[in-house]
């Protein structure tokens, strides 16, 4: 008999290959006020907010591939949040590229930022259902 174990997921980081490390705690932790959650030598980082991380490793990130994700707005990750507009207007007061400005859909509100790698991040206030 095939059984499947049972388990539970507790977290998920995905992770982000990174040119220059420092850069993107810099922009991690000071634009978007995260938190450093582990630093290992200089090629590893764990980041966080709001109990969501992201795991940052030195490397080189295909520039053909974020050339591409960032012509068709693929998203590397979606944060949902709620107060959208303050979020907005406090990420237009910054140095931060926005790719997709604030905009209304079917599901709720979102825009698009994108880091110092071209990584893509949408932040998403769903539409709450009646």
């Amino acid at each position: 008999m095939d059984r499947t174990a049972y388990f539970r997921i507790k977290k998920m980081s995905p992770q982000f290959l990174v040119i220059d490390m420092d850069r993107s705690i810099e922009f991690y932790t000071r634009m978007l006020n995260f938190d450093i959650d582990f630093r290992y030598e200089e090629f590893y980082a764990g980041i966080s907010k709001d109990g969501c991380s992201i795991h940052l490793k030195l490397g080189k990130p295909a520039p053909e591939e974020r050339k591409n994700k960032s012509t068709n707005q693929d998203l590397d990750i979606v944060f949902s949040v709620e107060s959208i507009e303050d979020l907005y207007e406090e990420i237009s007061n910054r140095s931060i590229e926005i790719v997709q400005p604030l905009r209304g859909m079917s599901y709720g509100k979102e825009f698009y930022i994108v880091d110092p790698d071209g990584y893509i991040i949408a932040f998403l206030e769903e539409t709450t259902k009646v």
